[in-house]
């Protein structure tokens, strides 16, 4: 029998068998390539070692939310009760309505809620309980079914190319549907945008169809940069636009569904309905002022710096010799993307974890199969670019990819070596 890979485990907590490997002194310095901590994805298998910062503790989180909060808002005032509207929360709302361009945004303490909540006020106005979206999206990927089993909604597909729709396809819908839901960017097919041009023509078309247009722009804050385009221009293609405050800006929580005053106004009823009116949300809503303040005027600069770590990527994964790897997309729209490998996760996490204990230098995050479309032993990891990932130079991704492959290869034989052995004493 194939010998089994030791479960990965973070360094603080390391699990494996045999002597231990050598480490480098104390002193050494840790580089990481980060990606956003609380943007994981939560995957069967996958590692707990993480590129970027290390989890803070509560404590740490805490000190520098204190730290931030003199700039983002006066703490001297009284803490939010039901989310009223003349407290931190109402600032908050006030604050991205303004960043959005639109006449009001509503707090919410998922995302998951803000849509579903956006889907069914849509559905109520229009008359039509069917949702034309993406099967990569979301809405049918990481929200358990919620828009059909909560709402009693259902979903048709324009398209299941790993792309938004286009305006052709939107026109070809065989049936009416009361909305369209864009997720901007397309997370699942590799954080991908269409043209500015593609997306004015698909809302265009959803409007001949009688249709209003929901955004589900979790990411939708570091959109920009790829459309040209403020973020009013943007949200003002759509009736109604989700944001999420932790993917992109470093918040601890929460979301919005900003639109105009009287939608709003009936999301703020469906949020009680939902459960989403709680008592005291005072610290989500203070990291998302920080972040506002902090994070959001960085993104393009995350965005640029994207595209120079993934041509350094894609030239350390040739000059190493993969065989065949992927980084998708090639030129990254924002600054996400994904990398693919022709490895199981497993051998690809043990690899993460070795080269995090032994050189200090995190390249990836963990890896996952998505067993959708894809062959059998190849796995997928995402790369965010943020702030602590700006001082890596092309020659310090080139080299950590160098090191990353020789720790895959180091893995691969033992693996092979534990096969033959098995194989050796069932004979």
């Amino acid at each position: 029998m194939p010998r089994a890979l030791p479960t990965a485990r973070h360094p603080r907590g390391r699990k494996r068998g045999g002597a231990a490997r050598p480490r480098r002194e104390q002193g050494s310095r840790e580089r990481r390539l980060p990606g956003c901590a609380a943007d994981r994805r939560p995957a069967p298998g996958e590692a707990v070692a993480r590129a970027g910062p290390r989890p803070e503790t509560v404590r740490e989180r805490l000190d520098r939310l204190v730290a931030d909060a003199p700039t983002a808002y006066d703490l001297d005032n009284l803490t939010d009760v039901y989310a009223d509207d003349d407290g931190i929360v109402g600032a908050l709302e006030r604050r991205t309505a303004e960043a959005l361009g639109t006449e009001a945004a509503a707090f919410f303490p998922t995302g998951t809620m803000a849509q579903q909540v956006a889907l069914r006020c849509w559905a109520g106005r229009t008359g039509n309980a069917t949702v034309a979206g993406h099967p990569l999206s979301h809405l049918e990927m990481h929200e358990r079914d919620a828009y059909a089993v909560v709402s009693g909604l259902r979903m048709v597909h324009p398209t299941r190319a790993p792309r938004l729709p286009t305006a052709e396809e939107i026109y070809g819908l065989q049936e009416p549907f009361g909305t369209l839901a864009l997720e901007l960017p397309l997370r699942d097919a590799g954080f991908v945008l269409p043209e500015w041009d593609e997306l004015t023509a698909v809302v265009a078309a959803a409007r001949d169809r009688d249709a209003v247009v929901h955004f589900d722009g979790a990411r939708l804050w570091e959109c920009g940069p790829h459309f040209g385009r403020t973020l009013p221009e943007i949200a003002a293609l759509a009736d109604s636009v989700y944001v999420s405050y932790y993917k992109s800006l470093d918040g601890i929580s929460g979301a919005a569904l900003a639109g105009s005053e009287d939608f709003v106004a009936e999301a703020r009823a469906w949020r009680h309905r939902y459960g989403g009116q709680l008592f005291q949300q005072w610290p989500a809503a203070l990291a998302a002022l920080a972040g506002l303040d902090r994070e959001l005027p960085r993104l393009p600069e995350y965005v640029a710096h994207a595209k120079v770590v993934a041509q350094a990527l894609r030239e350390g994964l040739t000059a190493a010799g993969v065989p065949w790897f992927r980084v998708n997309p090639e030129v990254p729209h924002t600054h996400q993307f994904q990398v693919w490998l022709p490895h199981p996760s497993k051998v690809l996490d043990e690899a993460v974890i070795r080269q995090a204990e032994e050189s200090r230098t995190a390249l990836f995050r963990g890896w996952f199969e998505r067993g959708l479309t894809e062959p059998p032993g190849v796995a997928l990891t995402e790369v965010t670019i943020a702030a602590p990932a700006l001082d890596w130079t092309p020659q310090d991704v080139r080299t950590a990819v160098a090191e990353f492959v020789r720790y895959v290869d180091e893995v691969r034989a033992e693996v092979g070596a534990g096969a033959r052995t098995g194989a050796g004493a069932g004979a």
